[in-house]
């Protein structure tokens, strides 16, 4: 069975990354879903970007001391900043959205705009708190955990929030990890794949997801001959 390819913050090897113009992109290649990371603005408001700041004439501005409007003065390479409704709105229902808890504050509002969307979305985060408060939130959303260490027990920080997705630093991943998370029930997507040969090992390890920055690629790779 072919792995879910998730391209990574849209198809951002193409258009300016986290921008609905590269997510409705990964859809025209062919992706399965796309990650995402959000913040909340000063007014309460999910806004889809990396980083917690955005860059000002001359320094660096939080968005959480922004408003949803003054955002709109922002942009990447040219492409405005969407907030998660927008995004749903364009790509709900033909692509899993992946959604990357980065800001404080964003567990709440984010699973309870997802969960609507059931399977198709769900919650991921490196701080594995965010992922309980999901939980309490909409504990029918599908949750993950981001890893880069390999933990002797693979399936505790997965048991201990809940969370069906083990999301784990490629370079870490191996068939005994993949064996592990399946035997409990859980699913492996690897972060972040652009090298055709490293995806096509995950895949046949058994890798549940490679999120690529190349979607086209990725998806040569895995349909090439031999």
């Amino acid at each position: 069975m072919s792995p879910e390819i998730i391209a990574h913050r849209g198809a951002s090897h193409e258009r300016p990354e986290n921008t609905l113009a590269a997510f409705t992109r990964a859809a025209e290649l062919g992706a399965d879903a796309v990650e995402l990371d959000v913040h909340l603005s000063s007014d309460g408001r999910l806004v889809v970007h990396h980083d917690p700041t955005v860059q000002g004439s001359f320094l660096p501005k939080a968005i959480r001391s922004l408003t949803l409007a003054d955002l709109r003065e922002f942009g990447v390479r040219g492409e405005p900043i969407p907030t998660l409704d927008e995004v749903i709105t364009a790509i709900g229902g033909r692509l899993r959205i992946y959604c990357e808890l980065k800001g404080a504050g964003t567990a709440d509002a984010a699973a309870a705009l997802l969960a609507p969307l059931g399977d198709g979305a769900a919650v991921h985060s490196f701080d594995h708190r965010m992922i309980a408060e999901a939980a309490r939130v909409a504990p029918e959303l599908p949750r993950g955990v981001l890893e880069t260490s390999y933990h002797r027990d693979t399936g505790f920080p997965m048991r201990d929030v809940g969370a069906r997705d083990l999301w784990q630093h490629e370079a870490l991943i191996d068939a005994g990890m993949i064996t592990l998370v399946h035997a409990a029930g859980g699913r492996v997507l690897a972060w972040t794949v652009n090298d055709p040969d490293r995806a096509r090992e995950l895949t046949r390890i058994g890798i549940d997801g490679l999120c690529t920055d190349d979607v086209a690629a990725t998806r040569a790779a895995l349909t090439a001959p031999g």
